[in-house]
């Protein structure tokens, strides 16, 4: 018997793992309204989803090399009146245009999944 605490946990797991698999577009998203540092980043996508999902360091910071790596994010070391040596990013316009594919893919999906579920 599963408990409900445990039910819980596994919840989490099932949809932590579920949004994994969007992480980029969610950072590309962030990044539309202006430049963000790391934690800026974490923090709003867990104030973002009402609390309900704590992106893992490792994973969003996997994602912001591979984003960088494909040309959809520059980062670039701020100054002291920014807040200290923070590594900041910022969307490029390839970036812009993979949130828009991203985005539309998602929309077709979920078009899918609710006629299909």
């Amino acid at each position: 018997m599963i408990h409900s605490n445990q039910t819980t946990l596994v919840q989490r797991q099932l949809s932590s793992d579920f949004l994994r698999g969007h992480v980029d577009t969610m950072i590309l998203k962030l990044l539309q309204s202006g430049d963000k540092y790391g934690y800026e980043i974490s923090k709003l996508i867990y104030t973002n989803s009402n609390e309900q999902y704590e992106i893992k360091e490792t994973t969003m910071y996997s994602s912001l090399k591979r984003l960088e790596k494909d040309g959809c994010i520059i980062s670039y070391w701020g100054d002291a009146t920014q807040g200290g040596r923070r590594k900041y990013y910022k969307i490029t316009p390839i970036g812009e245009n993979t949130y828009i594919q991203n985005k539309n893919d998602w929309e077709q999906a979920k078009r899918i999944l609710e006629r299909l579920l």
